[in-house]
């Protein structure tokens, strides 16, 4: 049966079109369940008895099951068991500018990148567009508060699920969604450049972010093995049109890791790549794993990275650490039990 949470706002009324019933009564509904947020279809009071109970026949109203909640400073972490028993972990970061939910999109990840723990379980399936919507209203509805904003950067490679995502997006950015702004949702790849091309015609102001890590391919193909089918040349190329079709300024992520992309030549090299693009970069340091052998970069030589980089007059942040005592941080997320 379908998860009511996976339908548009316009798929909702061409439902209710197909019964019977009347248009107008869709934004009722979405009222009472992204707003009032009710929990069952009883409570939605001011439809009819025998709408409600046709609802009841053809929908169901449910979110993930929690496993597990951990906690750390300004960071919250919940495992999620999915109705087909799957598991996905999803974060909550405390912001000065208010919350921000770091979602999957995918049970596993295919994409095999060598620092990353999401890919040591490899892709099982998509998850819906209702299964990351839920995941906001869950997180909602545990801590008592309005989620601010959310990058699609979990478990799961998000433009591997693109039909979902946009979907997703399209829910919660409605006004009689969630109402969630476009330009406080982050879509992060790692490089799948067709699918950069056609989100670059996609009517949403969503920020786009690109995991980088390499400034060269040779270096990018032995840590991300999508470089292999995507170089860079495609891949800054694809980034390009985008900011022309779209007047959007692109994230570039890079994760720092010792003695592998993070020498003062990789920094003179990224700066040389991306010299002129309408982007910044936002430096990562690495979060070290028991099940890799990948270290993280000193403190001087993640300064010195950067101040090479603001030399070469490209716009460049150091990400604030979150999470890492509890694996909550990025490339840390999986998708099973393990400590």
């Amino acid at each position: 049966m379908r998860n009511i949470y996976d339908l548009t706002l316009n798929e909702l009324e061409n439902y209710l079109l197909s019964i019977n019933e009347k248009k107008y009564r869709a934004i009722q509904i979405y009222d009472f369940l992204y707003v009032k947020k009710v929990a069952s279809f009883d409570d939605m009071t001011n439809l009819s008895l025998e709408l409600r109970n046709k609802l009841k026949e053809d929908f169901v109203l449910e979110k993930p099951k929690l496993i597990k909640e951990q906690q750390d400073v300004d960071v919250n972490k919940y495992l999620f068991k999915l109705s087909d028993g799957n598991l996905i972990e999803t974060v909550l970061m405390k912001h000065n500018y208010g919350l921000s939910l770091c979602v999957s999109s995918e049970v596993g990840c295919n994409m095999g990148c060598i620092f990353c723990e999401s890919g040591r379980l490899k892709k099982v399936r998509n998850l819906s567009a209702y299964e990351l919507v839920t995941q906001i209203l869950y997180v909602e509805e545990l801590t008592k508060s309005r989620i601010t904003h959310v990058v699609i950067m979990g478990i799961g490679e998000p433009f591997d699920n693109y039909d979902n995502i946009m979907k997703f997006v399209t829910i919660v950015n409605d006004p009689k969604g969630l109402a969630l702004g476009s330009r406080h949702i982050t879509i992060s790849t790692c490089g799948i450049v067709p699918k950069i091309k056609k989100f670059s015609e996609e009517p949403f102001q969503v920020n786009l972010a690109i995991s980088l890590h390499a400034p060269t391919d040779s270096l990018r193909s032995k840590i991300m093995p999508i470089n292999k089918v995507y170089p860079l040349d495609d891949l800054i190329n694809a980034v390009k049109d985008y900011i022309k079709k779209t007047n959007r300024r692109v994230t570039f992520e890079y994760i720092l890791l010792d003695n592998v992309n993070d020498k003062d030549s990789d920094a003179i090299a990224l700066a040389k790549l991306l010299k002129g693009i309408n982007c910044y970069v936002n430096l990562i340091p690495y979060n070290e794993s028991s099940n890799f052998t990948l270290k993280r970069s000193n403190s001087s030589q993640i300064r010195t990275f950067y101040d090479i980089l603001k030399k070469n007059n490209i716009n460049v942040t150091i990400r604030r650490e979150f999470g890492s005592k509890i694996s909550a941080a990025c490339g840390q997320l999986r998708s099973n039990k393990e400590e």
